[in-house]
């Protein structure tokens, strides 16, 4: 106990904990390298908001003694990303396990009604979406995709889109 007040501890702890706890997992993205707080695949993201999660908890413990758990967790994390990562990188049927596929939900200012249903996806958000990209008109959208992380890129313009950009994409065979 750094003071005698119970309020004064609560406080010191917190602050001296979520100090400690950054730096912490600063130390792990630094050691992992930048995918650990990506969004490329479901499992990134899932990872990421643990790691704030954990975070959050490690600066709530009520014993200094507490917090080891919660930084111990976040290692857990970096390992199970990084080994993730690496069987993604190296097997095709393990990356299509664990991972979901981009769809292309709406090609050539044409909407593929069949793919917003089967994705859960309203017109509606596409349309936000297609306004944030500072379209004015569907006829300029070459395609709209939902990547595996649920953000929507929106491809438009005059020219044609290289079929390498959509390599991948459930819905443009």
């Amino acid at each position: 106990m750094i003071f005698e007040n119970p309020t004064a501890e609560a406080v010191a702890r917190g602050i001296i904990i979520a100090v400690i706890a950054l730096g912490w997992m600063n130390l792990l993205i630094r050691l992992n390298g930048l995918r650990t707080l990506s969004k490329m695949t479901n499992f990134d993201f899932v990872t990421t908001v643990a790691f704030g999660s954990l975070l959050a908890g490690a600066a709530q413990v009520t014993a200094w003694s507490d917090v080891i758990q919660p930084l111990a967790a976040m290692v857990g994390l970096v390992l199970a990303q990084a080994a993730t990562s690496t069987l993604r990188r190296r097997s095709d049927s393990v990356a299509d396990t664990i991972g979901n596929q981009p769809c292309l939900i709406m090609r050539d200012g044409e909407f593929d009604d069949a793919a917003l249903k089967a994705n859960n996806v309203r017109r509606e958000d596409i349309i936000a979406k297609l306004r944030e990209a500072n379209v004015l008109q569907l006829s300029e959208v070459r395609a709209a995709i939902l990547e595996t992380t649920g953000d929507v890129s929106v491809l438009h313009g005059s020219v044609e889109v290289d079929d390498i950009i959509l390599d991948g994409v459930r819905g443009t065979s």
